[in-house]
């Protein structure tokens, strides 16, 4: 937002903490015997010794002349003669004693000066409501604007520090196994709002659909948002609660997880039958299953194996996405003779690939299966999977660089060569780019992309940061390094893994701390230009020490970085040499950037973590921490729950045209159209289901295809989430539309980039939105439903402006 129309009024508090000792002056000394919890003899004590007296007739004046001393002190520093002076804490007023200690202690001071005219004081109790309206009366904000009277500041107040070089930055990464399962869950719960939306729409078009758990399900989803809610509380999503509340937390998110494939599998079911009067639910044997399964809550899923005859099974691939997208889509089978047919009954290529017990045994319990699907926008494709022994499927082949290598390693149905680690490099290569990585380590070395023959060094390495050895140590909050990074360093080089296949061709690299994957995938359009980037990462063995990824390439990026804000908007940062490490950590929701006149490199994440750019030309990211003492800002303990934790992220390198020097410096900057679908793809991947295989099978439509279109490419639906009827906990007949129009870099090129949509300068006719259902009303409201406009009436046409979020209410038929 260029203009000021968005501006928000803060108030910001001047001294050490929000606690009475530090709000009413400078002086804490004196403002801790204005806490009246504190007077003798009760639980908590002044610790500079000095303790609160009770108000009385003797001693008023004297108290009310000090803590008034404190009070116009503390005005000093504001703009006007309006001044607010919290009186509160943590875990405060919890019973009805201190409520009267403080407001009768209190009522007397300000009686008492109040009762001074020549004090020139008028002090009181109040909300905050009322300390702004005072604010505006005072500053004369009706007539003018607030930004001439107070100054502005644009951006955040990221890393912050409370004192000394004590900065926050250590939270951005804390409990990293739980931030990527918040995000798992909150694609689910997206991915399931709409379906159901959908299913309910169409359970009303028939009176013999009543069996449907529409009641069940909308309390399921109800219970999920909630715990999704609760999640992004300032000690969850940042990983500072106490162990036990950690499991609390991951449990709740665990139970949502599962609820919601329930709600996915029963919606989907109902609107892929052809004779919808066929549905029938039946909670023993659900009519499908997902593809992947969570033991608990502090353990990654794992792929089922579907199991093939020479019967055709169904496998269901939902995309939760707006766009049409072509996706690579892995399931695990039980044969390798496999034939996949797509929804229109045609052969699809397939690539086998083993499934691997530890780094270099084969198992033969299963076989994982890769193809293309090509998908509707929030559709689904019904395709066909059968046994056949004249199976096309094509073979993925491995080469395995192991020290003590045995040349050919024979197996029944794959190649797979053993060979010594070697000075040559390891290639990877598809339509978009070539990959070199080392012979040594199996990491990334180069890049060349092919569009215009340019060969950049990309060279990724992993490194170990430690704590300082002085007393305040890192703990969930703060991060306190004993210097730079260190290298990670093995004495023999690690298991590398390389398998070529022609949907994908991949190098595992087998480390002790990490497994790390880089995936290229062979495919025309999106998923083909970015690089799949995963890490497997254990530090459970380890003391007081932080693993990091870092990537080091020739771009020019000088000191700049960028990093986005809730995968909102993206904001420029700048690596200060004069501040120590620690205060150039950022956080990054989903993505980080760097870039030169000529390039642009971008991390793309599927999960939260700290992130920096310590370096010219470098990106590093923090995957996990295990610190073994408490940093005294009141969780009490270290972190030292570790799980084996997966963080998945997309490498993307874009060329930039048309950029000028003066532009490098810009307060803003914005991802491209290219860069904002594959954090979408990335973020909401496709669901597989397969049908039960003890489920009678009912016909089937091939496609689901509820949009006319993809949405145009910069709208994102946010929602589209059935609303709660007004008297109980069913649902109405009504649901919120929630859209975001994106802002994109359009300097990008669009071209050739195999994007599936079109911009439409923010316009949608809401007639040509939906293909299977009839928009009945769509009425703008307030962002949380709350407020509708005194003049709403239905519209005909969505118009919205660039980086804006819009809500309507929406009832299909």
């Amino acid at each position: 937002d260029l203009g000021s129309s968005t501006d928000i009024l803060c108030h910001m508090m001047p001294f050490y903490s929000y606690d009475i000792p530090h709000t009413c002056g400078p002086d804490p000394k004196i403002c801790c015997q204005f806490d009246f919890k504190r007077l003798p003899g009760g639980r908590v004590s002044c610790p500079w010794r000095v303790p609160p007296e009770p108000i009385h007739a003797g001693n008023v004046q004297h108290r009310a002349w000090i803590i008034l001393d404190q009070y116009r002190k503390k005005s000093k520093l504001f703009r006007t003669k309006v001044l607010l002076a919290p009186l509160g804490d943590d875990f405060r007023y919890a019973e009805s004693s201190e409520w009267d200690q403080q407001y009768q202690n209190y009522q007397k001071l300000f009686d008492y000066m109040n009762s001074r005219p020549e004090w020139h004081i008028k002090a009181q109790f109040g909300t905050l409501s009322d300390y702004f309206e005072a604010l505006h009366k005072e500053s004369n904000l009706g007539e003018k604007s607030s930004n001439s009277f107070f100054p502005v500041l644009s951006g955040d107040f990221f890393t912050y520090a409370d004192r000394d070089h004590h900065y926050w930055s250590g939270y951005f990464t804390s409990r990293p196994f739980y931030k990527h399962l918040d995000r798992v869950l909150e694609s689910y719960i997206r991915a399931a709002e709409i379906l159901y939306s959908l299913a309910l729409v169409q359970t009303s078009k028939s009176e013999k659909i009543s069996v449907f758990p529409s009641v069940d399900n909308y309390k399921l989803l109800t219970e999920a948002r909630r715990n999704l809610g609760l999640f992004q509380h300032h000690d969850a999503i940042t990983g500072t609660a106490k162990d036990w509340v950690v499991v609390d937390y991951g449990t709740r998110l665990f139970h949502s997880i599962m609820n919601l494939k329930k709600v996915i599998i029963d919606s989907a079911h109902l609107l892929i039958l052809k004779d919808k009067s066929a549905y029938s639910y039946d909670t023993a044997t659900p009519f499908l299953k997902m593809d992947d399964v969570q033991a608990s809550q502090d353990s990654l899923p794992h792929k089922t194996v579907i199991k093939l005859t020479l019967q055709p099974r169904y496998l269901l691939i939902y995309n939760p996405t707006e766009q049409e997208r072509f996706s690579v889509v892995s399931v695990n089978v039980n044969s390798p003779r496999v034939k996949l047919l797509s929804p229109l009954g045609k052969p699809v290529t397939v690539q086998i690939n083993a499934v691997w017990d530890g780094a270099t045994t084969v198992s033969h319990e299963a076989y994982q299966i890769s193809f293309v699907a090509h998908l509707p926008p929030l559709g689904i494709g019904v395709y066909q999977l059968l046994e056949d022994e004249s199976s096309e499927a094509v073979l993925a082949d491995y080469n395995i660089y192991v020290r003590n290598s045995r040349q050919e390693r024979p197996d029944r149905v794959f190649k797979i060569k053993e060979m010594q680690h070697s000075l040559d490099n390891i290639i990877l290569e598809n339509a978009y780019m070539k990959l070199w990585f080392s012979g040594m380590s199996g990491l990334l070395e180069k890049i060349n992309t092919k569009k215009d023959g340019k060969k950049h060094q990309m060279k990724v390495e992993f490194a170990w940061y430690g704590t300082t050895s002085n007393r305040d140590k890192s703990g969930a909050y703060l991060f306190l390094p004993d210097g730079d990074a260190k290298p990670y360093i093995f004495t023999d080089p690690p298991t590398v893994r390389v398998a070529n296949g022609k949907i994908f061709s991949e190098v595992v690299c087998f480390f002790h701390h990490v497994t790390h994957t880089m995936r290229l995938y062979k495919v025309q359009g999106l998923e083909g230009q970015s690089l799949e980037v995963s890490n497997i990462v254990d530090i459970r063995g380890e003391y007081n020490r932080e693993l990091a990824m870092r990537i080091s390439s020739d771009i020019n990026s000088q000191n700049r970085f960028y990093t986005d804000l809730n995968g909102y908007q993206i904001q420029p940062r700048l690596t200060m040499s004069k501040l120590p490490l620690q205060a150039n950590i950022y956080p990054m929701t989903t993505m980080t950037y760097i870039q030169d006149v000529g390039v642009r490199l971008t991390l793309h994440s599927a999960q939260s973590l700290g992130t920096a750019s310590l370096k010219n030309g470098q990106l590093e990211v923090i995957m996990d921490r295990r610190l073994m003492q408490d940093d005294n800002r009141g969780l009490g303990q270290g972190v030292q729950d570790n799980k084996i934790t997966a963080n998945v992220f997309r490498l993307l390198l874009e060329r930039r045209h048309g950029t000028d020097v003066n532009e490098e410096k810009a307060p803003v900057s914005f991802p491209s159209l290219l860069s904002h679908m594959t954090s979408l793809f990335l973020n909401h991947p496709v669901i597989p289901m397969t049908v039960n295989a003890d489920s009678g099978v009912p016909e089937l439509i091939n496609t689901f295809s509820p949009l006319m279109s993809s949405m145009p490419c910069d709208m994102h639906i946010v929602n589209l989430r059935t609303i709660q009827a007004k008297v109980d906990t069913k649902p109405s007949d009504e649901a919120a539309l929630i859209l975001h129009r994106k802002g994109f870099d359009c300097r990008f090129s669009n071209r050739d980039i195999g994007l599936l949509c079109s911009t439409t300068q923010g316009k949608i006719k809401v007639h040509k939105l939906f293909s299977m259902f009839r928009v009945e009303s769509l009425t703008p409201t307030s962002l949380s439903l709350m407020h509708s406009p005194p003049d709403v009436r239905n519209v005909s046409e969505i118009n919205m402006n660039s980086m804006e979020i819009n809500t309507f209410r929406i009832r299909l038929r």
